[in-house]
C-alpha cells in the first residue's frame, strides 16, 4: 500500500530537512575548520554586535533560497508605509512578506532555517545557545525597498540573534547600507532613538549580493539608509531567540503593524 499523499509530503519535508542541514553542515566544516578564524568573528560579533558572514552557505544553496525570495515577494509582497511609535516614530518603507506566506509557499527556507549545524555555528560566533524563536512569525520574513526614500528606520529586534541574506543590493552610490548602534536597549515606551544617535558613535556597513551578517538584534539599533534613487534591496531576515528569550513575555507592535 502505498504511503496517502500527506504522509508523502512529510516524509518529502523530512528529507529535504535533513539534505539540507547536511549540505550546511559539511559547508561550515569545511568552510570555519581553522578555530582562530571563528574566535575572531565571535569576538567581532560580541564587541560590535554585528559580524559579516560571507560564505555562511554553499552558493548553489544560497541561489536556491534567492530564487524562492524573489518568487515569493513577486507573489506575495505587501506594500507598506507606516511609522511606528514604538521606535521613535521611525519609517518603513518596504515590501514585506510575511513569516506564514514564507512556510506555506516554501519548503527550502523553513528547512535551512531549522538547521541544527546552522544553529549549532551561530552558537559558536554568540558563546551562548541560538535557539528557534518562541514566535513563530518572526522565524523569517522577506523585505523588499525599491523606491527613492525607501528604507528600514531605526529600530530594535524582540528577539536576539538575526541572520540577514542580502539577496539583492544595490550599487552603495544608491543607498541601502546598515547602520548599527550596538549595546543599546529598546525601551518601547521610551525608545530614546535619537539621544543614543548623538551620544554613540554610528557604524555603517556596507554589503553586496550575496552576502550575509549576524546581528545582535535586540541590543543594536540599526536601520539602512534610504534609497536615493529607484533601485532594488531584497532581504531574507532569519531570527533566533536566547535561552533568555524563551523566559520573557515579548510583545509585538512592530511586527504586527508591518504585517496585519
Amino acid at each position: 500500500m502505498k504511503p496517502k499523499k500527506g504522509a508523502q509530503d512529510t516524509m518529502a519535508n523530512s528529507t529535504l530537512k535533513e539534505q539540507t542541514d547536511q549540505r550546511i553542515r559539511e559547508h561550515i566544516e569545511t568552510r570555519y575548520a581553522d578555530g582562530k578564524v571563528v574566535r575572531k568573528l565571535s569576538q567581532h560579533y560580541r564587541r560590535e554586535g554585528y559580524v559579516k558572514l560571507q560564505g555562511l552557505v554553499p552558493d548553489d544553496l544560497f541561489q536556491e533560497v534567492s530564487q524562492e525570495v524573489h518568487r515569493l515577494l513577486d507573489e506575495h509582497g505587501q506594500r507598506i508605509d507606516i511609522h511606528l511609535k514604538e521606535t521613535g516614530n521611525t519609517p518603513r518603507y518596504m515590501t514585506t512578506i510575511s513569516q506564514q506566506a514564507i512556510a506555506k509557499g516554501s519548503e527550502l527556507i523553513p528547512a535551512v532555517y531549522e538547521s541544527r549545524a546552522l544553529m549549532d555555528f551561530l552558537s559558536r560566533l554568540a558563546s551562548q545557545p541560538v535557539l528557534e524563536c518562541p514566535w513563530d512569525e518572526e522565524k523569517y520574513i522577506a523585505i523588499r525597498q525599491h523606491k527613492k526614500g525607501d528604507t528600514h528606520g531605526w529600530h530594535w529586534g524582540d528577539f536576539s540573534f538575526t541572520v540577514i541574506w542580502i539577496i539583492e543590493a544595490p550599487d552603495a552610490k544608491y543607498g541601502g547600507q546598515l547602520q548599527c548602534v550596538p549595546h543599546t536597549d529598546w525601551d518601547k515606551n521610551d525608545p530614546q532613538v535619537e539621544e543614543y544617535l548623538v551620544e554613540h558613535p554610528i557604524k555603517t556597513y556596507g554589503h553586496v549580493t550575496g552576502d550575509l551578517y549576524f546581528l545582535r538584534s535586540d541590543t543594536t539599533l540599526h536601520r539602512t539608509i534610504p534609497l536615493n534613487a529607484d533601485h532594488t534591496r531584497i532581504i531574507l531576515n532569519t531570527c533566533w531567540g536566547s535561552e533568555s528569550d524563551q523566559k520573557k513575555e515579548a510583545t509585538h507592535e512592530t511586527m504586527n503593524a508591518m504585517f496585519d
